[in-house]
């Protein structure tokens, strides 16, 4: 059965081949806005549902995949910087500290819905304001829950990782492997 991956995102893109080369890319809008009552550690799960829901409207005979990720800092959603102010209040946060990226993902396939979050702890090194604002000066942060991306000059922000790397890169590749065995 044909492969749907509902996401725009290259990396997440790119980390599916490794899992397989027989899927199809889409990128699907939809209404994004999370219920004021969700707990943060909820969230990506539930997006990745609203996801896969869209794109298995759409292409109902095929085995669809929603994802999506988060960075979590005390008890809150750092989303992808709007600026370069808010990327510098991000990175700010995560100074110093552990934090949690979260992928939700969601897989549909004929009719039945199955959905997981695999989660890893990320520990930043101290920065000085002048690492901040030169990371913020790069183009790499704005596209990217948190501000950061592991997989590039990111990386230089990092002292260690408790979980799944390519999870932090955006997709939860063992896990989702994994998952898509049992669907067959």
């Amino acid at each position: 059965m044909k492969i749907i991956l509902a996401s725009a995102s290259p990396r997440r893109r790119e980390l599916m081949k490794y899992i397989t080369e027989d899927f199809e890319a889409v990128s699907m809008d939809c209404d994004e806005t999370l219920p004021d009552n969700i707990a943060p550690t909820a969230a990506s799960e539930y997006l990745a549902v609203l996801k896969a829901k869209a794109a298995a409207e759409k292409y109902p005979d095929c085995v669809v995949i929603g994802c999506d990720t988060t960075v979590i800092c005390e008890d809150e959603i750092l989303g992808k910087p709007k600026d370069r102010a808010q990327c510098i209040a991000d990175i700010s946060k995560l100074s110093g500290k552990a934090h949690q990226v979260i992928t939700g993902c969601c897989i549909i396939s004929g009719g039945k819905v199955s959905s997981f979050s695999e989660v890893t702890d990320v520990t930043f090194r101290k920065l000085t304001a002048a690492e901040i604002e030169a990371y913020a000066d790069t183009d790499e942060p704005y596209d990217k829950a948190g501000g950061y991306g592991i997989q590039g000059k990111g990386s230089a922000l990092i002292v260690h990782i408790d979980g799944d790397f390519f999870n932090v890169v955006g997709l939860p590749v063992a896990r989702l492997f994994n998952e898509l065995k049992i669907q067959d």
